[in-house]
């Protein structure tokens, strides 16, 4: 998540095309991809899983806010998070890591 732990959520987003956000959120496994790529770029940065997760949190906080989900586990997630409270969110935002990490 180097790009995601390096920069506010928003900037990244703005840097992004859309065709490029429509690829990676229209698909799970690509989001799950993508996700793992970020993961990845931050370890070797040498973000540890409290830095990883702080970045996940902040890019899912975004996403809940900014960007509608588009597939049926994006919903999922979304539902979730948006009835989850701050602790909640800090564990899931760790599990989200651990899935992104598994998939790459």
């Amino acid at each position: 998540m180097s790009e995601m732990a390096e920069k506010d959520p928003k900037q990244a987003a703005a840097h992004m095309s859309e065709d490029k956000k429509d690829d990676i959120m229209q698909n799970f496994k690509t989001f799950k991809d993508y996700l793992g790529d970020q993961v990845h770029k931050g370890e070797k940065l040498g973000l540890g899983e409290e830095g990883l997760s702080k970045g996940a949190k902040r890019v899912a906080d975004y996403l809940a806010k900014h960007e509608e989900p588009r597939n049926r586990e994006e919903k999922v997630l979304n539902e979730l998070w948006n009835v989850a409270n701050e602790e909640e969110r800090q564990h899931m935002s760790h599990v989200l890591v651990k899935l992104a990490d598994q998939t790459n």
